[in-house]
C-alpha cells in the first residue's frame, strides 16, 4: 500500500468547493520519489488518468499515474457534477473524415460513455450521491423543435432509457422558475458528487495495483523507445505514456497544448434549503442546462443546497468574486433565493477544443505517446469512454472507437499561448450578442 485513508477530513489543497469540504475520503499519495519502471506511466489524476489506469491494470499491465497536486484537483473534482449523454457537439460535421457509420458510432459511444460510469459506480461500490434525471431546458421555440429530433434520433439509436418532451405549461414540474419554453427529459443522465468518484476511482485502481503520485509535477519528459518521465524528486522509465492534462497540461507538450483552450466555468452553493423549497426549485430533484452560449447548469446536492454553475469565460481571468458574479445569474432563474446564503464559491478550468469533440488519440511522431482532451463540458462521461478507448489502444486491441476518435483532425488555435484566449473571447462575445439579438 502506499496510501492511507482518513474519513473524513478536511480538503486543504483542492479549490474551496462544496465537494472538497463534503469530501467522504481523504486518500493520501505520496510524492515520487526515485525512479520507477512501468509498462504505462500516466500524466493527470482526474477522470481521464484514472480511468486509462483502471483499465490497463485489468489488463495486465503495470501503471504508474502523475499527479502534479492532488487526486481530482483539476476539473474532475470541481464540475457541475452532470453526467450527460454524448460526446461532442453536432457531430455529423465529421462525416467527411469518418463516414456516416462514423458518425453513428460516435453518437453510440456518447450513449455507451454514461454507462461505464454507471459500472464503476455499481461495481466498486463508490459512494458518490448518483442520481438519475436530466433535463435540457429550451430558452426558445427553437430549441424545443430542436429536442424534439433529438428525441427521434436517441429512439432510433435504440436509447433504452425514459425520454419525454415537455410543453411550456408542464416546466414547473420541473423547473421551479419561468424563464423556460420547454424541456426534454432524459432519465438516462444524471448528476453525481465528482470529486468523492475521483477519490473512489483513485482507491479502484490501487486496488488493481496501480501505483498513484501526488504533489509530482512533471518537469520533463524524454520522449523514445522508452519514455523517461521527470519529476522534481524521482523518474519513471515506461513503454508507453499517457497525457490525460486537459485544461491544465500548461507547456508540458505544446503540440496538445495549442489545441486546447482553458476556460473558465465557475459554480456556487447555497447554503441547505428546507425540503419545501428545494423541492420548488427542482421538483424532480434533476440536474438541469440551458442552452445558451454563456449556459446555465445547477441541480441540488444530496443536503438540499443549489449547485448553480455556468458563465464559459475565455478571457484566461477569473472573476474578482466568484458569488458576487454568478448570484444575479442565478437570482435571474430563481428570484425566490434573494436572502439564501452563499456558502461555498469556486471555479476551475475546462478543455475546449476548436470542434469541440474530444481529442482522443497518439502523437504522430511519437506513437507510443497517448493523449485525451478537450471534452468541451462533457467531461465527467467523456472521460471514462476516453481510459476505455485508450487501454484497448494501448493493449492492441482491435478499437474502432479509438480509430475513430484518431481520425479527426484537430486544428492548433491561432495566437500561441498568450492570445488565443483573448481572440477566442473576442469570437465568443460575437456569438452572444446574435444570441441575443435572435431572441427578440
Amino acid at each position: 500500500m502506499n496510501a492511507r485513508v482518513r474519513m473524513p477530513v478536511h480538503t486543504e489543497h483542492h479549490a474551496p468547493s462544496y465537494y472538497a469540504a463534503t469530501a467522504n475520503r481523504r486518500i493520501e499519495y505520496p510524492p515520487l520519489a526515485g525512479e520507477e519502471l512501468a509498462d504505462v506511466c500516466i500524466v493527470g489524476g482526474g477522470f481521464s488518468g484514472l480511468n486509462t489506469a483502471i483499465e490497463l491494470a485489468r489488463r495486465g499491465r503495470k501503471v504508474v499515474l502523475l499527479e502534479a497536486r492532488q487526486i481530482g484537483w483539476g476539473a474532475s473534482g470541481r464540475n457541475g457534477g452532470q453526467l450527460i449523454r454524448g460526446v461532442g457537439h453536432g457531430v455529423e460535421q465529421f462525416e467527411s473524415v469518418i463516414g456516416a457509420e462514423g458518425v453513428r458510432a460516435l453518437k453510440l459511444m456518447g450513449l455507451e460513455a454514461v454507462e461505464i460510469v454507471r459500472r464503476r459506480v455499481e461495481e466498486f461500490a463508490i459512494d458518490c450521491d448518483l442520481t438519475w434525471g436530466y433535463c435540457d431546458l429550451a430558452n426558445k421555440p427553437g430549441d424545443l423543435e430542436g429536442f424534439a429530433e433529438d428525441m427521434e434520433e436517441l429512439k432510433g439509436l435504440g436509447y433504452r432509457h425514459e425520454l419525454r418532451l415537455l410543453q411550456p405549461h408542464e416546466m414547473r414540474s420541473v423547473v421551479g422558475s419561468d424563464r423556460y419554453v420547454g424541456g426534454l427529459i432524459d432519465m438516462g443522465s444524471g448528476h453525481l458528487h465528482p470529486l468523492n468518484l475521483a477519490l473512489g476511482e483513485a482507491a479502484a485502481a490501487e486496488s488493481l495495483g496501480v501505483k498513484l503520485f501526488e504533489h509530482s509535477a512533471v518537469t520533463r519528459i524524454d520522449y523514445g523507445a522508452e519514455v523517461k518521465v521527470h519529476t522534481a524528486r524521482g523518474q519513471v522509465r515506461a513503454r508507453t505514456l499517457v497525457l490525460g492534462c486537459n485544461a491544465y497540461l500548461n507547456d508540458l507538450n505544446p503540440t496538445l497544448g495549442g489545441k486546447v483552450l482553458p476556460a473558465g466555468s465557475y459554480v456556487i452553493a447555497t447554503e441547505p434549503l428546507p425540503r419545501e423549497l428545494a423541492r420548488e426549485l427542482l421538483p424532480r430533484n434533476m440536474a438541469v442546462c440551458d442552452q445558451r452560449v454563456a449556459l446555465d447548469y445547477y441541480r441540488l446536492s444530496a443536503d438540499n443546497r443549489l449547485l448553480f454553475g455556468g458563465a464559459c469565460h475565455y478571457s484566461g481571468r477569473d472573476p474578482a468574486d466568484i458569488g458576487a458574479y454568478m448570484q444575479p445569474k442565478m437570482l435571474k432563474v430563481f428570484p425566490q433565493l434573494k436572502d439564501v446564503r452563499i456558502d461555498f464559491q469556486w471555479g476551475g478550468m475546462i478543455g475546449i477544443g476548436a470542434n469541440r469533440l474530444p481529442q482522443i488519440g497518439r502523437l504522430p511522431n511519437q506513437p507510443n505517446v497517448y493523449f485525451a482532451q478537450a471534452y468541451s463540458g462533457h467531461g465527467v462521461n467523456a472521460t471514462h469512454l476516453a481510459g476505455q478507448l485508450l487501454a484497448e489502444a494501448i493493449c492492441g486491441e482491435q478499437s474502432t472507437g479509438f480509430d475513430i476518435f484518431a481520425k479527426v483532425p484537430h486544428i492548433t488555435f491561432p495566437g500561441g499561448r498568450h492570445l488565443r484566449s483573448p481572440l477566442l473571447a473576442l469570437g465568443m462575445l460575437w456569438y452572444r450578442m446574435k444570441e441575443a439579438v435572435g431572441a427578440v
